[in-house]
């Protein structure tokens, strides 16, 4: 599953998300980019993506698509998992809502997190940390769920408030949730991104695969 989270959220827990074709998914484009295909390295599986899209971001450990499928942007990242990790509640973390969803796009646009939509907080739990007036400085929370598996995503702080281990709190909370539940969290940062690969590593994090994230294409 891990090979293929996507997929395994589209076609498991995250059904009711998806936009679905034969052996070809993706998540409703206000919730989320993402797309998937049961099994990357068979053609008739990119035919049934085709008729759902014609830009589609996927992520896996290798992806090379059939003719007709053009590339765009190709990205390289790291998926950790949380096997072996403890975690615990941060007092001053909230529960965001829909009702937060503008102020949480706001931080996004400031923080550049990844990928965020405005109901992709349907997802999972989502928290978050104020500041003493009262913005949203801090958020982090749950997107891919499979059977045994969530995803902890959006962690992102404000560039005025980083540095304060803000980020680290949130994904021990959000962590702390999976957990409870029986699940094992996992997640996803890009490659060169050395110091948060150190600091899920602190967090008791540790490397599963190396992933590519790729948008491609169809020409037909």
């Amino acid at each position: 599953m891990l090979n293929n989270p996507v997929w395994a959220a589209l076609s498991g827990p995250q059904a009711g998300y998806a936009e679905a074709a034969g052996d070809a998914a993706r998540y409703q484009p206000d919730i989320a980019p993402f797309c998937a295909v049961a099994d990357p390295a068979d053609p008739a599986a990119w035919r049934d993506l085709a008729t759902l899209t014609d830009y589609a971001l996927l992520t896996g450990p290798s992806l090379a698509p059939p003719p007709g499928w053009v590339p765009d942007v190709r990205t390289m990242g790291v998926q950790m998992v949380g096997t072996a990790m403890t975690a615990v509640d941060d007092p001053e973390a909230v529960p965001l809502t829909e009702h937060d969803v503008p102020e949480m796009l706001e931080l996004v646009a400031r923080a550049q997190p990844g990928p965020f939509r405005k109901r992709t907080i349907d997802l999972g739990r989502y928290l978050g940390i104020r500041s003493r007036d009262g913005r949203l400085i801090s958020m982090a929370g749950e997107r891919f769920r499979m059977p045994g598996w969530t995803e902890v995503s959006a962690v992102c702080t404000d560039p005025e408030f980083r540095g304060q281990g803000l980020g680290a709190r949130l994904t021990l909370a959000v962590a702390a949730g999976i957990l409870a539940r029986g699940e094992l969290p996992f997640l996803h940062t890009v490659h060169d991104n050395e110091n948060a690969i150190r600091l899920y590593e602190r967090l008791g994090f540790e490397h599963s695969a190396d992933v590519v994230f790729a948008s491609f294409r169809y020409t037909g």
